[in-house]
């Protein structure tokens, strides 16, 4: 019998503009403990105007204030 695969079917943790994905880090208790820890991106959905058009992508909040994320027209 074969292992189940599993997989995320929620979404990718990656800015469609930049590519910023998730980093791996330690999490440090009050005694100085370290255990593994996931550093997110903060990703947020916006309609933005991809190659002329309108698509909606999950973008990171550096993109949007940077202004490389371009709303895209009503």
């Amino acid at each position: 019998m074969g292992r189940a695969i599993w997989y995320n079917k929620g979404m990718s943790y990656k800015c469609e503009l930049c590519g910023k994905k998730p980093v791996s880090g330690n999490s440090y208790s009050h005694s100085n403990r370290a255990t593994k820890r996931l550093f997110k991106p903060n990703l947020q959905k916006q309609k933005v105007a991809l190659d002329g058009k309108t698509q909606s992508v999950y973008v990171c909040t550096i993109c949007i204030k940077s202004g490389k994320a371009v709303r895209a027209l009503k």
